[in-house]
């Protein structure tokens, strides 16, 4: 069985699209598209197979497994002439002079290692590029000359963006003799947005100059059109060069005030390991996000279809900025109070905060922004933000009297408890941590936040004292339960109910003791459980089978969820510890863990519950990359002793079109993972070398916490329409009914 390089390729639930939440966004492990199984391998042989492919696990480089390519047979049968070839060969490649020293110049860096620039050659990498050309637009807006911006996702994959700002200058350059815009698509570290006062911009979410020459790069094809100075200009480029010399002609009168950008592009195929297909979805909310934060700005996005009926155009502009942010995050909750929140400048810094607590959550809900850049990895305007809600809101408790003990101090998890807020900070020298800007680092920005929240959180609440009263009374209940469940759990430690060194009777354990070599299959049912025990490899891989569908912790108590039988096994299976206390990877029996179920409705719904159960009982699951979900194949396709297996749809129709005309051949759905032979169960899905896995991982945590409370909540209104909403994207064919 040779082995499979990863590849980061997209894969779709068929008839799923509803129960898996968006916000969780998926990575393909490991890919093999058709299993040809001409002489199935005995039992005996796979064992053994696998015991070789257990052993060479540590051996990976970049996804890449080494193996022994010459074995000893055939080395001595070689004459020593091929010896000799060898050894100089081998000496050759361990030479190390001048020759092998490579410059790399303009674009090339890019396109040699583009995750360096994008994050990734996946999908994540894929949308990167939009999101750069986007904050373009968006720091012309940010600097006061544009309000309008257009993105159009196209049917032939290609991406357009224009906006209504100066446009880029093409006039010569001195440095480069080239065009200034020729010059900023194709030099890296060449824009406006240095700083200083040659700056083209005061605050600006681009600090590097290599975001639109990077797009510029990895696009098969690029057309850029600007508008200024009543001249209209025009290029080409492809994988970075130009293709055609900057024209430009006069506009007419009438139109002869337009300024503006407008780019289209084309991803190289050649560069993305992914099909190219923007998702609308995906970007959708990275337009609400920007409309948020940019309340002066209309940004429009259309995504155009073949068939005019699936068309898909909204319209974003939010007056009201983070306020109205915050309303929206709060959709599904009762808010204790009004939103509030302010502006406020220090030292040519922004600060915009809005926040509110509600009655009804129970967790805490923070973004923040530098620059409209999302800083998902937090940084220092997130820790001021949330030492000085703690420190005021203990101050002001124990000045109103509200605390009455001198001995209690709300923790910051106390005080958060149901705050959903936002914070945006305008910084003219950003300092983020690389490329793609996850985390801000600037230590004067916590201070000015610090400083500002505090006196604003100070003044409102000692204004409205009915409002502290209501926040604090939810802190000291969190508070309560907090020292509550800490007590249930000294006592459940003494019952040994979750420490017990007893695992559940249905585990089928695996031999291996590194949890960073294990991994365990949550499977649907004894059925399939019995496949998958069978059918695995019992060094490395241990099967749990469940029975049913799990609680849905969403809507029940902590008391109501520890009760549970499922759930218990699954915490001591799992070595998941008890709720609350602070994440330990090294206490997880199995760092992949990975949920299996029925290729239908009923096995969707139980992967969500699965879903639900890991997102709010231990989040950080998904931040350390352990929650993965097994793709078994939807068909089998037998010709005469041949056997195939496809995935999905577009598969099948693949594979059908490369057989002749006349061939007989016979189609299998499967339905359940019970009805596959252990040998087939093995081979398809449990496989390392070929299985497909999808990684889940938390993007936008915000958007996530909406769909599990939308989903799995009480409210079915909310459910109801999220569902419709969601109903032009299926394909109906597909469905399982």
């Amino acid at each position: 069985m040779g082995f499979v390089k990863p590849h980061l390729l997209p894969v779709r639930f068929i008839a799923t699209r509803f129960f898996i939440p968006y916000s969780l966004r998926s990575h393909t492990i490991s890919y093999h598209r058709f299993s040809s199984l001409s002489s199935p391998l005995s039992r005996t042989t796979l064992l053994s197979t696998t015991r070789a492919k257990f052993q060479l696990r540590r051996v990976v480089t970049n996804g890449l497994l080494l193996r022994n390519v010459v074995s000893p047979r055939s080395f001595m049968a070689s004459s020593s002439l091929a010896a000799a070839a060898a050894f100089q060969e081998e000496t050759s490649s361990k030479a190390y002079g001048s020759e092998q020293i490579q410059v790399l110049e303009g674009l090339d860096p890019v396109r040699k290692r583009p995750g360096m620039y994008i994050g990734s050659t996946g999908l994540r990498g894929l949308h990167h590029l939009v999101y750069e050309i986007l904050d373009n637009a968006i720091d012309e807006a940010q600097a006061g000359f544009a309000s309008k911006i257009d993105v159009v996702l196209l049917p032939d994959n290609s991406v357009s963006i224009s906006d209504n700002g100066r446009g880029i200058p093409t006039d010569m350059h001195p440095a480069t003799k080239k065009s200034s815009l020729e010059t900023v698509l194709t030099v890296l570290h060449a824009g406006g947005k240095f700083g200083g006062s040659s700056s083209g911009y005061s605050v600006s979410g681009g600090l590097h100059g290599v975001g639109l020459s990077v797009v510029n790069a990895l696009s098969e094809a690029l057309e850029i059109t600007v508008w200024r100075d009543g001249m209209e200009f025009r290029q080409k480029y492809s994988r970075g060069k130009p293709v055609t010399n900057l024209t430009s002609q006069l506009l007419p009168a009438e139109l002869s005030a337009r300024r503006g950008t407008h780019i289209r592009f084309w991803p190289d195929t050649e560069v993305f390991t992914t099909s190219i297909e923007f998702d609308y979805s995906t970007i959708e909310v990275r337009v609400r996000e920007l409309a948020f934060l940019n309340p002066k700005v209309t940004i429009t996005l259309r995504k155009e279809d073949v068939n005019p009926e699936k068309t898909q155009h909204k319209e974003y502009c939010f007056a009201g900025g983070l306020l109205e942010y915050v309303k929206w995050l709060n959709t599904n909750h009762t808010p204790l109070h009004e939103t509030v929140g302010f502006t406020k400048e220090v030292e040519g810094m922004t600060v915009d905060v809005a926040l509110q607590w509600c009655s009804d959550a129970y967790s805490d809900t923070v973004i923040g922004y530098a620059n409209s850049i999302k800083t998902v990895d937090g940084g220092t305007h997130i820790d001021g933000m949330k030492a000085s809600l703690t420190r005021t809101l203990n101050n002001l408790g124990k000045k109103s009297k509200i605390i009455k003990e001198k001995d209690i101090s709300l923790s910051g998890e106390h005080v958060r408890e149901g705050l959903a807020c936002v914070i945006s900070v305008k910084v003219p020298n950003p300092e983020f941590e690389g490329q793609t800007k996850t985390r801000l680092g600037n230590p004067e920005v916590r201070k000015v936040v610090d400083q500002s929240v505090q006196e604003y959180l100070t003044e409102y609440l000692e204004l409205h004292p009915d409002v502290l009263d209501l926040i604090l009374s939810k802190s000291l209940t969190a508070l309560k339960a907090a020292l509550a469940m800490k007590r249930a759990r000294e006592l459940v430690r003494q019952k040994s109910v979750l420490k017990s060194s007893s695992l559940p009777g249905k585990l089928a354990d695996c031999s291996a003791t590194d949890p960073a070599e294990c991994e365990i299959f949550i499977v649907e049912g004894d059925s399939a459980g019995g496949s998958a025990k069978q059918g695995r490899d019992r060094r490395f891989q241990a099967i749990l089978p469940l029975r049913g569908k799990i609680l849905n912790i969403e809507r029940r108590d902590e008391a109501a969820m520890y009760k549970n039988e499922e759930i218990q096994n699954l915490i001591v299976a799992l070595g998941l510890g008890v709720k609350g206390e602070d994440f330990k990877k090294e206490a997880l029996r199995y760092h992949k863990i990975i949920i299996m179920t029925d290729a239908d409705v009923d096995g969707a719904h139980i992967r969500t519950l699965l879903l639900t159960f890991f997102y709010r009982y231990q989040k950080a699951l998904f931040d350390e990359g352990c929650i993965y979900v097994g793709v078994p194949p939807l068909y089998k396709v037998e010709r005469g002793k041949q056997v195939y297996y496809c995935y999905d749809e577009a598969e099948l129709k693949s594979l059908q079109s490369n057989f002749p005309s006349n061939a007989s051949y016979n189609i299998q759905r499967f339905k359940g993972l019970g009805e596959m032979m252990p040998l087939q169960l093995w081979e398809t899905t449990m496989d390392p070398e070929k299985r497909m896995l999808k990684k889940l991982v938390v993007e936008d945590a915000a958007q996530a916490n909406m769909v599990f409370s939308s989903l799995m909540g009480a409210r079915v209104d909310v459910r109801k329409e999220l569902i419709t909403k969601a109903a032009s994207m299926i394909d109906f064919d597909q469905l399982d009914i």
